[in-house]
């Protein structure tokens, strides 16, 4: 009896050791589960914090575009430039006769009594108020007071590009400035970049009547710091827009080429370096209507609308003989278009459609 109870106690504490073995592997993988679930909890509430501080700051810029408060109606018309289809009313306080109400022909001309035809296309109303005023008192009437009030507005054409929720072209009426066409836009995406460009085609009543440029007039970029417009209210920045406007807003951390390329945009950086002639790789090569030689870069200094204009020649920098510059994020490349090639591609063009032969433009 005496032995068997002693082997019964030696089973028993084998089998207690290995319960107590079977115990502490359980409780060690429960705790690393435990650790591990903690760590699962722990990693949603720390991830996403720089992106839900993103998404608040641009909601907080998309309800200032949508609540934003527009200068007075004075403040919005009063740089207006007058264009074709533009029906205008003219009023002489000192003459009745003289008052008209008069659309613009699509050369920009009107015609007015006793003044005969007027030019007025890229004059504010302002403006044709003073010139008609002093016509009027060289000849006619003695310090005439005249009014010149817009009536109906010609359809304008503007495009908003980039990070915003409907991108496109726009057909607008009257005057319109960015916060109007950001809010027809829908507003900015999460991933809109901080900055606005404002590109404008080149203007033909800028350059002075009887002179001709003998270089190609490019388009003007105006920079919009976005936080300073949206978010500070600086609405100096809030500028009027007029017929053929592009708004582009890029997402972050994009470098842009545009002018005489193959696929001119936007292009990211990805955290890596960009040179210039990387760029023009990646907008699939020059037009052979460019100037390459001539090509410039726009870059944000960070200061209002100040920005430095770098020159490269493409040309030289791809036959390395010319350093091959490094773009920051936000840069702007553009390539003009050489007024020589376009000619001599037009009449290239006219030969084959005609004579049905081919030609290279390797060397032009």
């Amino acid at each position: 009896m005496l032995t068997g109870f002693f082997f019964d106690s030696q089973m028993i504490s084998k089998v207690t050791t290995f319960f107590l073995l079977v115990i502490v592997c359980v409780a060690g993988t429960l705790s690393c589960a435990s650790e591990s679930s903690l760590r699962k909890e722990a990693n949603p509430s720390t991830l996403p914090a720089q992106e839900i501080e993103s998404s608040k700051h641009v909601k907080a810029m998309n309800e200032r575009i949508l609540t934003s408060s527009l200068p007075s109606g004075k403040d919005l018309y009063r740089d207006y430039k007058i264009g074709p289809e533009d029906l205008i009313e003219v009023s002489v306080f000192e003459e009745e006769k003289l008052n008209k109400t008069v659309r613009v022909s699509s050369q920009g001309n009107i015609s007015l009594p006793l003044l005969g035809i007027l030019r007025v296309k890229g004059l504010t109303a302002n403006e044709l108020e003073r010139e008609i005023r002093e016509l009027l008192a060289e000849k006619y009437l003695r310090d005439p007071h005249v009014s010149v009030f817009i009536k109906e507005y010609r359809s304008q054409r503007i495009s908003v590009i980039g990070a915003v929720e409907k991108p496109g072209p726009y057909d607008v009426t009257g005057q319109k400035t960015i916060l109007n066409l950001l809010g027809m836009a829908g507003g900015l995406k999460e991933d809109a970049g901080p900055l606005l460009f404002l590109i404008r085609p080149p203007q033909p009543e800028e350059v002075p009547q009887g002179e001709k440029s003998s270089e190609p007039m490019n388009p003007s970029t105006f920079v919009i710091d976005l936080e300073e417009l949206l978010v500070k209210g600086d609405l100096s920045l809030n500028l009027l827009l007029i017929h053929g406007d592009v708004i582009n807003v890029p997402v972050s951390g994009k470098i842009f080429v545009g002018g005489e390329v193959r696929r001119p945009g936007g292009f990211p950086l990805k955290g890596k370096k960009v040179t210039v002639s990387q760029a023009i790789a990646m907008a699939e090569g020059l037009k052979p209507e460019a100037s390459g030689g001539e090509a410039k870069i726009f870059r944000y200094s960070g200061k209002g609308n100040e920005r430095e204009i770098l020159s490269a020649d493409i040309y030289a920098i791809q036959k390395g003989q010319s350093e091959d510059p490094t773009l920051k994020e936000n840069d702007i490349v553009i390539v003009p278009k050489s007024g020589v090639k376009a000619f001599l591609l037009g009449v290239l063009d006219t030969l084959k459609g005609v004579m049905g032969f081919g030609v290279s433009l390797g060397t032009i």
